[in-house]
């Protein structure tokens, strides 16, 4: 759902965006090829509806951290050696007063946390490719880890290529 602004407010059933059409408080901008028929009209199901008034949202200010979502950032693969990732770990060890936040947890395979234990990158002499940090974007605000739609791409601002 987009604001009247075009600006991405949330995701919404289609069902709830059928409602908001049929009640003109928004109007289709994506439809599908599915039809849903009523007694006295068919309507194409919308895949993007644009509120027709202007609705200001306060949005959290970080997203949610969850291992789930460190996954996703980190393309399921480890930060160490690009091998599948099966677990977190803390880039400052938890043990040595690093805490549970966006710029200190990585997506590991299960060797490399390990191998890394309670250690520092330093003392094994490992280097990271980028510094960890909370993701951004409309994507991420909207839809946390889950999947985009590729019809949704266009308004959250990604190319076709990316994923949330």
């Amino acid at each position: 759902m987009l604001n009247a602004t075009y600006e991405p407010l949330g995701v919404v059933s289609s069902r709830r965006a059928i409602v908001l059409v049929l009640a003109a408080k928004a109007e289709p901008v994506d439809v599908t090829d599915d039809v849903v028929h009523a007694e006295t009209l068919a309507m194409a199901v919308p895949v993007v509806v644009r509120l027709t008034r202007y609705v200001r949202v306060p949005y959290p200010v970080s997203v949610p951290l969850s291992r789930r979502a460190v996954f996703t950032r980190d393309g399921q693969t480890c930060v160490y050696c690009g091998s599948s990732a099966t677990s977190i770990d803390h880039v400052v060890p938890r043990s040595r007063g690093g805490t549970h936040t966006w710029d200190n947890v990585v997506a590991a395979c299960r060797r490399c946390n390990h191998t890394k234990a309670d250690r520092s990158l330093a003392e094994l002499g490992w280097v990271l490719d980028q510094p960890p940090g909370a993701p951004s974007g409309a994507a991420w605000r909207l839809l946390g880890h889950r999947t985009v739609d590729p019809r949704w791409r266009t308004w959250l601002g990604m190319p076709d290529s990316v994923s949330a």
